[in-house]
């Protein structure tokens, strides 16, 4: 008998696995990739903390139907920021059921622990969630709360001993901590990390990428995860990389509604983009901007680069000046 388990990398999801490796039962731990579960790539992490509860482990790209589906159309409207938690796992678990047959799996196990949170896990949310997934058959078991809640057709066929399985409830993590420990778990995710959706900082460069550029493909969302990002008067979006990680991310994107701003030969700075429909006011003004971020004189003229275009510009005298224009 085989599982998929809906795998965030945290203790409750690695406590479910682990509660059904128990039982012998077999499962491919799997990791729904919406393109917003952080800045660096995790797989390696995830897989370790996988392999460690006993399970397989695999990534699922969603993150073009995501954007679209469900980020962008959401049925049951978002948390305090642009996060759409109940429309976010009821697709997880609609696209993990799609992959039963072909992963050779009978049923779906997720790490969700009723009333944990909020907005997604009290128990007409989880009602909710199964509205969106398609689950006529009742597959969908919760091990870590499956005795609060009504039985499911692994246990009423005997695929999982229902009495082995739990009753957590609330916010508390004791119990969950305390197995942590029985089980030798040190490594993983801390409960509700890891989503930038949950961020406001993030959450406000959505919207106004939203606003002005659109959301289009997960290009368009990529972006925003590395840089200082500046709207500018005219309303031409600025991005300046923080740092050599931002730069070589920046650089490697490559989305197509921005521009290369490149500064002169023998000046150490930050790569920038700017939008390709930018003004020549807004375009004047980045090259400033961008040129205060670099190792610049103050008061000096450079010579510097937008899509190839020659721009005679000199830094401001301050990085205060572009406080004004930073978005999120």
């Amino acid at each position: 008998m085989r599982a998929l388990a809906l795998f965030s990398g945290g203790l409750d999801s690695m406590l479910a696995i682990k509660l059904l490796r128990l039982q012998n039962i077999d499962i491919t731990a799997l990791h729904m990739d919406i393109g917003f579960g952080g800045r660096e790539d995790r797989s390696e992490i995830l897989k370790s903390r996988a392999n460690e509860a006993g399970a397989d482990f695999k990534v699922v790209d969603i993150k073009n139907p995501y954007l679209q589906d469900v980020l962008l159309n959401p049925k049951f409207g978002y948390g305090k920021h642009f996060n759409p938690c109940i429309d976010c796992h009821g697709y997880m678990f609609k696209t993990a059921l799609s992959m039963l047959k072909s992963e050779n799996a009978s049923f779906i196990i997720t790490g969700e622990v009723l009333a944990q949170r909020p907005m997604s896990q009290r128990k007409d949310a989880l009602n909710s969630v199964l509205s969106l997934t398609g689950d006529e058959n009742n597959l969908i078991l919760r091990p870590l709360s499956a005795k609060l809640l009504k039985p499911t057709t692994p246990e009423i066929n005997g695929w999982v001993d229902r009495e082995k399985l739990l009753d957590i409830s609330g916010r508390g993590r004791q119990r969950q901590l305390n197995m942590a420990k029985e089980f030798g778990f040190s490594d993983y995710e801390s409960p509700g990390g890891g989503c930038l959706l949950t961020l406001e900082s993030f959450s406000g460069k959505l919207k106004d990428a939203l606003e002005f550029e659109g959301l289009d493909i997960p290009k368009d969302t990529e972006i925003l995860k590395f840089g200082r990002h500046l709207r500018l008067p005219s309303g031409a979006k600025l991005i300046i990389g923080r740092d050599l990680n931002d730069n070589n991310k920046l650089e490697s994107i490559k989305n197509p509604k921005f521009f290369e701003i490149s500064l002169p030969k023998g000046v150490t700075g930050p790569y920038a983009l700017i939008s390709k429909e930018a003004a020549s006011d807004d375009i004047n003004l980045a090259a400033k901007l961008v040129l205060t971020y670099a190792r610049t004189q103050k008061g000096e003229i450079y010579e510097i680069s937008v899509d190839k275009n020659l721009i005679n510009s000199t830094p401001f005298e301050s990085k205060d000046e572009a406080k004004k224009y930073f978005v999120g």
